[in-house]
């Protein structure tokens, strides 16, 4: 895309403006870090413009507390103070097996997940986010918790003006059909390579 111009203009009757705000499905996968990060650079631009933002967080476990969720829920915080940007909420989707495997067993993590789904379903049905932060959504659905026919198929038919993106590795080929973004983060270099462990600031 030189200077930002795409490369080809649909003949679908859209004006420009129209164009621009169709409302979009991302999904950033592959196995390369940053995925997570990216999607909350992006929910930090949405605040700015005043969006209602909605993280539904997958897989890590319910009691880490990361970084981006206190900067986030601060802004949501000075959003009902101030009226500056936008609201924030945060939901921890069930207990977060991969991280923390001490509580649960597979089908309470399945059953979390499917309940998991079933709120985000609510709020596209009421409209009630204009970008839905769906982060290691593509996990619980590798694992068959829930369907990505389902997934897919919501997504595409959810109204009015709501972006939604989706982190994790191994995104489902449905998942990338009904996107209209897809980055993939490829691994070149680690620390993790020469031992090193995560990092206070850089993991969280």
């Amino acid at each position: 895309m030189p200077k930002g111009q795409p490369l080809n203009v649909p003949d679908d009757g859209l004006t420009t403006r129209q164009r621009r705000n169709r409302p979009l499905i991302m999904v950033h996968t592959g196995p390369g870090k940053g995925k997570s990060t990216a999607a909350f650079g992006l929910a930090l631009r949405a605040w700015n413009q005043g969006w209602r933002i909605g993280v539904f967080q997958f897989v890590k476990s319910a009691k880490w507390r990361i970084g981006e969720q206190t900067v986030l829920e601060r802004l949501g915080a000075l959003h009902e103070e101030t009226g500056e940007g936008g609201p924030v909420d945060w939901h921890k989707m069930g207990s977060g097996w991969s991280w923390s495997r001490k509580q649960g067993d597979a089908e309470d993590h399945a059953a979390d997940a499917a309940e998991g789904w079933a709120e985000i379903k609510r709020c596209l049905a009421a409209e009630t986010y204009d970008l839905l932060v769906l982060d290691e959504f593509t996990y619980p659905i590798k694992w068959g918790w829930v369907s990505a026919e389902e997934v897919a198929t919501v997504l595409a038919a959810r109204p009015g003006r709501q972006h939604v993106v989706i982190t994790g590795r191994d995104a489902a080929p449905e998942l990338i059909e009904v996107a209209d973004l897809v980055t993939e983060m490829t691994k070149i270099k680690h620390p993790m390579d020469a031992g090193q462990k995560g990092q206070r600031g850089i993991e969280w």
